[in-house]
Order: C-alpha cells, then sequence, then structure tokens
C-alpha cells in the first residue's frame, strides 16, 4: 500500500506540474493539451480507448508471457550444452543488435497485420534480458553445493533441477521484472508499423487528425498498463523467491 501511494501522490504532483506548464507557458492545445482536455477525451471517447487498450494489454500479456517462457527454456538449454549455446548464442546477440524498427516491418510482412507479428516482437524485446539473467544465476550456484552433489554422482539432470534452478531464481525474477517493462514496448512498436487496432493505433490516427488530447490519453494509458504490470509481476516474482531479501 505505501508503493501505491507514492505512486499515486507522484502522479498527483506530475498532473499539477503539467497543469501549471501548460498555463503559463500558455501552450497551444493542439501542442501540448492540459490534463483537463485530456481527461475530456476519456469522457468522450473511453470505450474506443478502452477496447484497444485491452488489444495492446493482450498482445503484451501473450507476448510476456511466451518472452519468458522462451527465455527460461533458452537459459536452461545453454546450460545443458555447450554446443547448443555456441550455436545459440550469437543469433541471440543478433536478434539484440538489430535495432526493433528495423525487424518490425519484416514481422509484419511474414505475419500481417494481428496478433502474432506483435506478439512476436514483444518476445524478441524480452526474451534475452530474460535468458542472461537466469543462464548467470544458473552459472553461479553455489560451488560448495555442486562439488557436495557432483561428489556423489549427481546426475547433471538432478543437479539442474534440485541445485541450479532453486540458485537461480532469483536471476530470473529479476530479467521477469525488466521483462514486464520492456514487452509493451515491442507490442507498441509492431502496432506502430501495421496493425488494425491497439494503442499505437490511435496514436498514429490521432496524430495524423491533430487530435493531440486523444494521443495523450492513449500514452497514459500505456503508461497505466505498464504501471499495473510491473506491479503485478513485483508480486508475483516475489511469490517465486520468498527467501530473497529485499529492502
Amino acid at each position: 500500500m505505501r508503493k501505491v501511494l507514492r505512486v499515486l501522490i507522484g502522479l498527483v504532483v506530475a498532473v499539477i506540474g503539467w497543469s501549471a506548464l501548460v498555463r503559463l507557458l500558455d501552450i497551444q492545445p493542439f501542442m501540448l493539451p492540459g490534463p483537463e482536455r485530456v481527461a475530456l477525451a476519456f469522457q468522450k471517447q473511453g470505450g474506443f480507448l478502452l477496447y484497444h487498450a485491452a488489444i495492446t494489454a493482450y498482445e503484451t500479456l501473450l507476448g510476456f508471457v511466451a518472452g519468458v517462457i522462451a527465455g527460461a527454456t533458452l537459459a536452461v538449454l545453454m546450460w545443458l550444452s555447450p554446443l547448443a549455446r555456441r550455436a545459440m548464442l550469437p543469433t541471440i546477440l543478433v536478434t539484440q543488435a538489430l535495432p526493433v524498427f528495423a525487424i518490425a516491418p519484416i514481422l509484419v510482412l511474414w505475419l500481417g497485420f494481428g496478433l502474432s507479428s506483435k506478439i512476436v516482437m514483444a518476445v524478441l524485446v524480452i526474451f534475452f534480458a530474460v535468458t542472461s539473467t537466469f543462464f548467470d544465476g544458473l552459472r553461479r550456484a553455489d560451488e560448495g553445493l555442486i562439488d557436495l552433489a557432483r561428489l556423489y554422482r549427481v546426475s547433471r539432470l538432478k543437479e539442474l533441477v534440485y541445485f541450479r534452478i532453486p540458485a537461480g531464481l532469483p536471476a530470473l525474477a529479476s530479467g521477469i521484472r525488466i521483462a514486464a517493462v520492456f514487452a509493451p514496448i515491442g507490442a507498441i512498436v509492431g502496432e506502430w508499423v501495421g496493425a488494425k487496432g491497439g494503442l499505437a493505433f490511435i496514436m498514429l490516427q490521432s496524430n495524423a487528425r491533430m487530435q493531440t488530447d486523444v494521443m495523450f490519453a492513449a500514452l497514459l494509458l500505456l503508461a497505466l498498463m505498464v504501471l499495473i504490470l510491473r506491479f503485478s509481476v513485483d508480486r508475483l516474482t516475489r511469490r517465486l523467491v520468498p527467501w530473497q531479501v529485499e529492502d
């Protein structure tokens, strides 16, 4: 509750500062609408905005879940097989080095304007964070426990299940928290390149029609979506690693 209160206080301060900036500098609404204009846009087009926000949220959640599963699976495969690690690591690095705006048009061309291209885009944006953090966690298990397991000739699979994965869960939790912030970016970039709906679709249409208040309303919905996803994931990962001490 303290975290929620701090966020709410921060939002109130930001809105007050935003309103004061618009009034003091006499900024035109088509450049920067005031909070009251954005609230009016919500009132007039709330159902329309929420419908498209639901599309983006659905794409984000599917991409997030798929990205976490793909990232964790790749990390385990890379630890189990040095050959797989040598084969996969260059490909993973290349996918992260390429700008997302360069990949998105290709995915839209291959997968169309539907959900598939947005989900794959979200997966590409987040899976590296999950893979790298979890793989580091798997490698940094307690060496004393690993030596003891090998002394008793524990199989490599049992070593992974009983020693490596529990040791790597805190690192995996960190990767999942990072993924929660970046997952919406993948969905939004995919929508920006080509989509039939979603918040980025609204932003593009509103920008073309100079409806800046609607565009800001969509941006605020996106920010709220990111905060809710991050808060939910934070609660989930605390249950995943209840033994981890946090400040």
